[in-house]
């Protein structure tokens, strides 16, 4: 794909909102539940780096995928979910600050995990040979410059001017959603041609993915003892990923339009099972306790 305004500027720019919205709900208190609640933490970030990622390898062998099918399927299980993933632990009555404290910790890892995650799969399913490549120094910079430095301001300003902060973050939220639906609109558009092949190749793969990484993430917390608030907190934060981000990653760093098309497909599923999944859990379990934070 060629440079376009969406891949060298659109995106980016709305990165740097998004991450900046994050920001303006961070305290330096939400990066010290690691020591307050250290197996909660370690079981959230092992499964949003570790399992999540190897999930996605086994999608990519179970339902065939092209290669670089294969490697924007891994792009959007590396890039860990933010606000959104925040929002459906609220909704379902997770451990809310558990949720957001693993988005701030996971926040200061992507800009190094990512591309290094995302050189490795490219060498895997594309090989040395391959047109496209990704300078791994050069895209920490691009990534720490859109993701880390607005969340660094966006705690600044939330430290000095709460109550701005809190009305700027409501704002910002709203539009991070309705900007990834927009610009997932944009992207089917521009392969309209293709769009129907793309589904059939990648609707499965990343719903499977959706799905196992929803129910796993909760049980595993399950299964570590760990409260059932904490537990929705970490199937959501493991489920519901930065489709923003891997949008970026895949047509900005990268430049190649066909490895979008598995973050366009996995950012919508994840609002529609994101939402069952806390159906599910109202109907099926008994009333939850008080948070745990």
């Amino acid at each position: 794909m060629k440079a376009d305004l969406l891949t060298t500027a659109i995106l980016p720019v709305s990165l740097f909102i998004i991450m900046f919205g994050m920001g303006l709900s961070l305290r330096i208190s939400d990066f010290a539940r690691i020591v307050k609640h250290p197996k909660a933490v370690a079981i959230g970030i092992s499964a949003q780096l570790i399992l999540l990622p190897l999930i996605a390898l086994l999608m990519t062998v179970a339902f065939k995928l092209p290669p670089e099918l294969a490697v924007g399927l891994m792009i959007i299980s590396f890039a860990p979910g933010g606000a959104t993933s925040n929002m459906f632990t609220n909704l379902a009555k997770g451990d809310v600050a558990l949720s957001i404290s693993l988005t701030a910790i996971v926040s200061l890892l992507t800009p190094f995990s990512i591309p290094f995650f995302t050189v490795l799969a490219m060498e895997y399913f594309l090989g040395s040979a391959s047109t496209f490549e990704l300078p791994l120094l050069k895209s920490i910079i691009q990534l720490l410059v859109v993701t880390l430095i607005p969340v660094m301001v966006g705690m600044f300003i939330l430290s000095k001017w709460p109550k701005a902060a809190a009305k700027t973050e409501a704002f910002i939220r709203v539009f991070s959603i309705l900007f990834l639906f927009l610009i997932m609109m944009a992207i089917i558009l521009k392969n309209k041609n293709h769009m129907l092949g793309f589904f059939m190749q990648t609707g499965a793969a990343t719903l499977c993915l959706n799905v196992l990484v929803l129910i796993l993430g909760y049980t595993l917390a399950k299964v570590s003892r760990l409260e059932r608030p904490q537990a929705i907190s970490i199937a959501y934060e493991v489920g519901i990923q930065n489709g923003t981000l891997a949008l970026m990653v895949a047509g900005t760093l990268i430049g190649n339009s066909t490895m979008m098309i598995p973050a366009v497909t996995y950012s919508i599923f994840m609002f529609v099972t994101g939402f069952l999944f806390g159906r599910v859990l109202k109907k099926t379990l008994h009333p939850l306790p008080e948070t745990i934070t």
